[in-house]
C-alpha cells in the first residue's frame, strides 16, 4: 500500500509490471490481505480473485440505476474512433454497401441541409427507385422536420450531448411532427433562442402546424414575432424575478396592446420606447 501511494502521480506506463496488474483488464488471483486477531496482527496470503480496477468500474457502470453514479464514472472515460470501422459503428460488410456513391457513415457525416439535398438529388434505376421509394420519402420528410425548426446547419452525427438546450427542445419538436399525435399538451422554453430571423419564422410554421393537428402548444417567450402569432397570451409582470408573478394582462394580441398595465403590450403598440442616445458612448473597453 505504501508503495501504491507514492504513484499517486505517477503515469500508469510507469508503473511497473508487479503492479500495473491492479489496472489491468485481466483477472489475476493472488492478493495479500492482512487480517487483524485481537492485539496482533497476522499475515496472511490468499489467493482470490479480483477484477482489477478498469473492469470494476466498468462493470458498476453498466449495473448502476444512478444516474449520479453514472455521470461521475463518465468522468473517468474518454472516446476515441474504432480503428476497425473509423467510427462507422458498423461492420466492414455494411459500410460496404452504398448509395448515390456514400455509405451510412458518408451519409450521416453531413449537415442536415446537405443530407436533404443528397436525398433529392438521388437519381435512382426504376428497380432501386421501387426498393427505396419509401424510405427514402421518410428519410426526406424527417429532414425537412429538422429543417424547419432551424436544424439545417447540424451534422447528423452530433452527438446529444454536445447539443445546447434549445437545439435538443427543437429536435423533439421535429420528432413529435413526424409522430402526427393529437390532443397533445407541449410546453416549451424559448424555443427562438440563437435562430436566425428566418428559421425564426420556420419555427413558428412548425408551431402552427403542430396546433393545427389539434394539440395545444404552450410556449415561454419573448420573442415578438411569437407573442404576435399566438392565439392567446398571458402576459406575467409587472416586473422581472421577485418583482413580477402575476397576470397583468391576458388576452389576443388586439387586448394586450389596448392593456395600460402590460409593459409589453406599451412597447409592442410603440405607446412606450426606450429613445436611442444621440450620442454615442466613447468608453473603450
Amino acid at each position: 500500500l505504501k508503495k501504491l501511494q507514492s504513484l499517486h502521480h505517477c503515469h500508469i506506463k510507469d508503473i511497473g509490471n508487479g503492479l500495473a496488474f491492479i489496472f489491468n483488464f485481466q483477472r489475476f488471483t493472488v492478493v495479500s490481505l492482512t487480517l487483524t486477531k485481537f492485539a496482533g496482527y497476522i499475515n496472511i496470503r490468499q489467493k482470490m480473485h479480483y477484477e482489477g480496477i478498469i473492469n470494476n468500474l466498468k462493470r458498476r457502470y453498466v449495473e448502476t440505476s444512478s444516474e449520479y453514479i453514472r455521470s461521475q464514472l463518465e468522468k473517468l472515460m474518454s472516446f476515441k474512433h474504432c480503428s476497425g470501422c473509423g467510427g462507422g459503428r458498423l461492420r466492414k460488410e455494411s459500410l460496404s454497401v452504398k448509395v448515390g456513391g456514400a455509405n451510412v457513415q458518408e451519409f450521416t457525416t453531413k449537415t442536415i441541409k446537405d443530407a436533404k439535398d443528397f436525398i433529392d438529388k438521388l437519381n435512382l434505376d426504376p428497380y432501386k427507385l421501387s426498393v427505396g421509394e419509401r424510405v427514402l420519402k421518410e428519410i426526406a420528410l424527417r429532414l425537412d422536420f429538422l429543417v424547419n425548426v432551424g436544424l439545417d446547419y447540424l451534422n447528423l452525427s452530433r452527438t446529444a450531448s454536445t447539443l445546447s438546450g434549445g437545439e435538443s427542445q427543437r429536435i423533439r419538436l421535429a420528432t413529435q411532427i413526424g409522430s402526427g399525435l393529437m390532443g397533445v399538451l407541449y410546453i416549451l422554453d424559448e424555443p427562438s433562442i440563437g435562430l436566425h430571423q428566418r428559421d425564426n419564422e420556420r419555427l413558428l410554421q412548425t408551431l402552427n402546424r403542430l396546433r393545427d393537428l389539434g394539440n395545444t402548444v404552450i410556449v415561454v417567450e419573448h420573442d415578438e414575432d411569437t407573442i404576435r402569432q399566438a392565439d392567446y397570451i398571458f402576459d406575467l409582470g409587472p416586473g422581472a424575478g421577485k418583482h413580477g408573478g402575476y397576470v397583468v394582462a391576458e388576452g389576443t394580441i388586439d387586448d394586450i396592446l389596448k392593456s395600460k398595465e402590460s409593459v409589453t403590450g406599451q412597447f409592442l403598440s410603440g405607446a412606450d420606447s426606450i429613445p436611442v442616445p444621440e450620442k454615442e458612448n466613447d468608453t473603450k473597453l
